[in-house]
């Protein structure tokens, strides 16, 4: 993935067509990867059957987020995967529902921590989709797959284990 700025990728993520349809909108992606917020206001086309908001938008809108805002800040010498996802509905989600996907910097150390051999690391985040009085309407994990490449591991790794990975070959 090309980097871009965080400004870019909210531009471009605001036009995403699984996220246009759905009515879902980009309220902030900061520039160091440490938070995104995004919100739905459910409409005629995406109410679900009883009037409220379908739970696969709720799901919708944590679904790149962690993933994107890890590749915004680890850069290309990762690779990084949604790979699951649980969500809980707790309460009907009725007028504006808000998700507020923060990544602190003590995770972001963890996962270069477990990564830095070149195992993979699997995280997971958790984030409660709210409504305008603050309440919980669902509750979300995500987890995202993390992985150094394998040219920056080797780049990086040092030369003893350089030598012993070549011959493992």
């Amino acid at each position: 993935m090309a980097h871009f700025s965080a400004r870019q990728l909210k531009h471009f993520m605001r036009f995403w067509p699984p996220l246009l349809g759905a009515g879902i909108k980009i309220e902030e992606f900061t520039d160091d990867g440490t938070q995104v917020i995004v919100s739905h206001k459910p409409n005629m086309l995406t109410k679900n059957a009883m009037g409220v908001a379908f739970g696969g938008t709720m799901s919708a809108m944590t679904d790149p987020f962690y993933m994107l805002a890890s590749m915004h800040r680890l850069g290309k010498d990762y690779k990084i995967w949604d790979t699951g996802g649980e969500i809980k509905f707790l309460k009907p989600g009725r007028g504006k529902i808000t998700a507020d996907m923060r990544i602190p910097e003590e995770t972001y150390a963890l996962i270069k921590e477990k990564t830095a051999g070149g195992d993979k690391y699997l995280h997971w985040f958790d984030v409660d989709i709210t409504d305008e009085e603050g309440d919980v309407v669902a509750h979300v994990r995500r987890q995202v797959y993390y992985r150094l490449n394998q040219k920056t591991h080797e780049n990086t790794a040092p030369a003893t284990e350089k030598h012993a990975e070549k011959s493992d070959l």
